[in-house]
């Protein structure tokens, strides 16, 4: 089974876990097999290595993205990196074509594309397997699978096929409408258009060069920024006559906001947080190292990070997103592909942070041409690389490096660093990459 995983977006509606570098997708609140947290992108990607180990998946996802997928799923998780947001169509072309020129898939291989962040059970992954197959089949260009509605919603768009049977031809599409509407479609036995779709490769290949011009994936990859933004629905979806749907019966859940997030964790309290006996249907995520108190509170969620601190009634915290768009801070918080870093203090001409490697991981290799760094080893053991010259280092040792000079840091185990940068102009765009020699 070909998989594409879309992963976009910025999650703004759950700040302050959330922003432009660190998507909802990646936020670990749920409970895996082996008690741990996992984020949405980890459980997603474990549902589907359980569904079918043998499946190849490929996360079409942004460049600032991309360090967060190797992170957290590992060096070998297939990523086909978009230059730039340009919606679901350019990114399932580029997607798409990646797939054929770079990975090797066949014109008549079916693909499966869904989004990255569904809250669901092992039951749509299953179904997932059926829609690839109904695209194998060649009996429609295009497969849709439609959520059975359990409520006239207003945020879906909406599949009406030409009859009840678990696989049906569709009759036509309707916009996300108001929930009188929403019911009257449900009464025609409509199905929510949760985005996942399947075909032949050669179809979307086909439909791309037709609409996009380019000639192979690296021209359109040159090409990406100048693309027009179109969701594939669009494009594609709505303008093909030869489609089936696929209805899916179980559950599954959009988890694009507080209120429907809180429903589906398993604890009430992430993190330290204290509520007394008069608190009813509140959740408290705290990424912060200090407690959280809550007494006689009602459907409220409490919300903390490095960001910042959310406290809203759960209906409320829905309309967050314009308020959130008018905080303009540094990122504080944010996964790379050899660790993450948190940023713990700012001053006009010092910035301080906390980084963690992860074993056998490094930096690259680079120098700052504004400001010097200074770096105090917390724990772990590793080796640093300065101007070509490597020296191992533990807990306690201190390595300063002036502006200009080469540097990088090797984690022999979890590194943990407490770095000190001092310049006028401290910006994260002063930073010069370079080889190292080996």
């Amino acid at each position: 089974m070909n998989i594409i995983l879309l992963s976009g977006g910025s999650g703004k509606r759950l700040w302050p876990l959330s922003n432009d570098v660190r998507s909802k997708q990646f936020i670990k609140l749920f409970k895996g097999p082996d008690g741990e947290y996992e984020s949405m992108v980890q459980r997603v990607y474990r549902q589907i290595r359980t569904a079918d180990p043998n499946a190849a998946v490929t996360i079409a996802t942004s460049r600032t993205q991309a360090s967060a997928i190797h992170n957290q799923l590992g060096p070998s998780a297939g990523v086909c990196v978009e230059p730039c947001r340009r919606d679901t169509f350019p990114a399932i072309a580029l997607a798409t074509a990646y797939l054929h020129e770079i990975m090797g898939v066949g014109r008549d291989e079916a693909v499966v594309v869904c989004p990255v962040d569904p809250f669901v059970e092992q039951d749509y992954f299953e179904a997932l397997k059926e829609l690839g197959e109904l695209a194998s089949s060649g009996t429609a260009k295009l497969a849709l699978m439609g959520i059975e509605p359990t409520y006239p919603s207003e945020k879906y768009g909406y599949i009406i096929p030409e009859n009840t049977s678990n696989v049906s031809r569709v009759r036509t599409f309707r916009e996300k409408p108001d929930a009188a509407t929403a019911q009257s479609y449900i009464d025609q036995g409509a199905l929510w258009n949760g985005g996942v779709f399947a075909y032949r490769l050669g179809y979307v290949l086909d439909r791309a060069t037709e609409l996009l011009n380019y000639t192979d994936y690296q021209d359109l990859f040159n090409r990406y920024d100048s693309l027009t933004k179109i969701s594939f629905d669009y494009a594609v979806v709505e303008k093909e006559s030869d489609i089936q749907v696929l209805r899916f019966h179980g559950q599954w859940r959009d988890i694009g906001t507080w209120n429907t997030l809180t429903e589906a964790m398993d604890e009430t309290c992430v993190g330290k947080a204290i509520l007394n006996q008069t608190c009813e249907n509140v959740h408290v995520i705290n990424e912060l190292d200090m407690p959280i108190l809550c007494m006689g509170l009602k459907d409220i969620v409490i919300s903390a990070s490095p960001e910042g601190i959310l406290v809203s009634d759960k209906e409320q915290s829905s309309y967050i997103k314009p308020f959130v768009d008018a905080i303009d801070q540094q990122i504080m918080f944010a996964e790379k592909s050899w660790g993450s870093f948190r940023v713990l203090d700012v001053e006009e001409e010092s910035l301080t942070i906390k980084v963690t490697l992860n074993p056998g991981h490094r930096m690259n290799y680079h120098s700052h041409e504004r400001r010097d760094e200074m770096w105090t080893v917390i724990s772990g053991r590793g080796r640093t690389i300065v101007d070509g010259m490597e020296q191992p280092v533990q807990a306690g040792d201190v390595i300063t490096m002036q502006a200009g000079c080469r540097h990088t840091v090797i984690a022999d185990t979890e590194l943990k660093i407490m770095e000190v940068q001092l310049g006028k102009d401290i910006s994260v765009h002063d930073k010069v990459k370079h080889e190292l020699e080996e």
